[in-house]
């Protein structure tokens, strides 16, 4: 992380983006979380918004191979340019390469401006001279991507910017047409999702209101609770027309409270809550009738949990503070249903946390799988004779997902996993993996597990989409 002082930006599109594109790769902050802060307390119309959030966004996923060509053409090293200069010359560079309706001269013209106002001649001169100097070689045909055929993780690194590690290994278990779908899949927008609140309207009507109001959404396909919206009012103005009507969710995560099939007056387990997104889900299926203990080991997330719950008027969820590692004597066999929504490598999830991929190393996926199943292990004491529990992951890592089941199958014989409905085909499944590049929605695993003293053990049937 650089330690120098940052600059005060103007108020526009491009001094925004580069602000937060800052923040986001210099010091750590969150894409999504960092873009919000900005635009609600910003004064930028709604043009100047989308431009700069479409500069985030892409400028943010596009880093790894936006710094591949500035390297080309910038006679130090990347790490000695000041931070603010960077940040400019990132946005920049995103539009010279990717956003062609802009015109070049417009983006070249701004940067220098911007520079100027943040920094100081010679770094506007600087900036001038790099994008171009970036034209003059885009135009000559000077910037060379690997071969397509002998160096493919290379070349689909740099084409659709992702870690060149995470392209390898992506390649073998779904080879070269899998792994371009899948990567061109992370770069897509993604839309936003509204789960139904069925305790206070239905979905048909969520989906006339929300029509009069001018948003542009269809029902989802895949949950009979789901909204997918293409184009949405504000936050602020749903909340205030429709404030319990909805809760933001993404379509693969609302698979998982269906399967875990809570009934009314059940008492229910909600290992790793936070924000409340799949708990309030088990209390809406339950019709608020029973009790959702939902927890988080951090208390800032508790009260995350509490303020979801309360504005959506569901009083069986209870937020507690509680270490999934740690065994509570007093939950032994104490629930109906558990639910062990487990930290992950979110690799499924990777179009919708911009940053997320270049955050991520090789070396971090061995520490899920070990944490995974102590939590897993755990979560099962907590279980009533008779009663489930559903593992799920938004991740694709199947060493974190059916190898890590497998393994706590082969530690805990007494345990098998259950059918249940895919939510697309009606087909009986004991394991649900979804592929983005297959199932065109975020990557996702969900499992249903009970002891197998009260069921039937039959033959694993496996759903698994690798192809």
């Amino acid at each position: 992380m650089r330690k120098e002082q940052k600059a005060n930006y103007p108020e526009s599109a491009r001094g925004a983006a580069a602000l937060l594109v800052r923040m986001v790769l210099e010091d750590g902050a969150y894409t999504n979380i960092a873009l919000n802060q900005y635009l609600r307390g910003s004064r930028l119309s709604d043009l100047d918004r989308r431009l700069a959030t479409e500069l985030v966004y892409g400028t943010v996923k596009a880093s790894g191979t936006l710094d591949w060509y500035l390297a080309q053409c910038v006679s130090r090293p990347l790490d000695k340019v000041a931070g603010d200069i960077l940040a400019i010359l990132r946005i920049s560079t995103y539009q010279l390469l990717y956003m062609t309706r802009i015109p070049a001269s417009a983006a070249v013209n701004e940067a220098v401006k911007l520079a100027r106002s943040v920094s100081h001649e010679g770094s506007a001169k600087f900036v001038n001279g790099v994008l171009r100097g970036l034209l003059r070689k885009q135009e000559a045909g000077a910037f060379v991507l690997p071969d397509a055929e002998k160096q493919d993780a290379d070349y689909l690194s740099l084409k659709y910017y992702h870690p060149r590690w995470l392209v390898k290994r992506w390649l073998g278990p779904w080879g070269r047409g899998g792994t371009e779908r899948l990567l061109a899949f992370d770069n897509t927008a993604a839309p936003v999702c509204l789960r139904a609140n069925t305790l206070v309207t239905t979905r048909d009507k969520l989906l006339a209101d929300l029509a009069e109001m001018g948003a542009q959404v269809r029902a989802s396909k895949w949950s009979p609770y789901g909204i997918v919206a293409e184009h949405l009012p504000s936050l602020h103005t749903l909340l205030a027309a429709l404030p319990q009507h909805f809760y933001i969710q993404d379509e693969s995560s609302m698979l998982v409270a269906p399967v875990l099939a809570p009934q009314p007056g059940m008492r229910v387990l909600d290992m790793c809550s936070a924000p409340g997104g799949k708990a309030t889900h088990v209390a809406q299926l339950m019709q608020d009738k029973g009790e959702v203990i939902a927890c988080d080991i951090h208390e800032h997330k508790l009260e995350l949990i509490a303020e979801n719950a309360a504005r959506l008027g569901m009083k069986s969820v209870k937020a507690l503070q509680n270490d999934a590692l740690q065994l509570r004597s007093e939950w032994l066999g104490a629930f109906d249903r558990v639910l062990v929504d487990a930290p992950c490598s979110g690799l499924g999830v990777l179009r919708r946390r911009a940053e997320a991929r270049w955050r991520k190393q090789r070396k971090d996926l061995k520490l899920f799988p070990p944490l995974q199943l102590a939590i897993l292990k755990n979560a099962a004491q907590y279980v009533k004779d008779g009663g489930t529990m559903v593992y799920s992951t938004c991740t694709i890592e199947q060493s974190e997902n059916h190898y890590l089941v497998e393994e706590f199958l082969t530690q805990h014989p007494e345990w098998q996993r259950v059918e249940f409905t895919h939510p697309l085909t009606g087909e009986q499944v004991q394991e649900l993996q979804l592929l983005p590049q297959n199932d065109g929605i975020d990557g996702f695993y969900i499992c249903k597990l009970m002891k197998s003293s009260n069921i039937e053990v039959r033959e694993c049937k496996i759903f698994l989409l690798y192809q």
